[in-house]
């Protein structure tokens, strides 16, 4: 007897989305470790689309009701910025 399950949209889109996260890791390893500035910004555009693409798929399943999200407050966004910014500084 053959059982042929078929995933639903959600779970294509929960895949596809966890693709194009590990598809991203693997163009950021690529350009770090890439001597050849003409394949680091192959690699770097590609690493642009893919992010498009992540984007794109979060954007339909969160207009599904599939990806939820917490909104940041003005306070949150101001404290990860100046974080940031110190991190930033301290490494230059």
């Amino acid at each position: 007897m053959n059982h042929h399950r078929s995933f639903s949209e959600k779970e294509l889109m929960n895949d596809l989305i966890a693709s194009e996260k590990q598809i991203s890791s693997s163009y950021n390893i690529g350009i770090t470790e890439a001597s050849c500035s003409n394949l680091r910004q192959h690699l770097t555009n590609c690493l642009n689309n893919s992010h498009q693409i992540q984007y794109d798929i979060f954007d339909a399943m969160r207009q599904r009701g599939w990806y939820q999200v917490k909104k940041a407050n003005s306070q949150d966004v101001e404290s990860a910025k100046t974080r940031y910014n110190q991190e930033k500084t301290q490494l230059q």
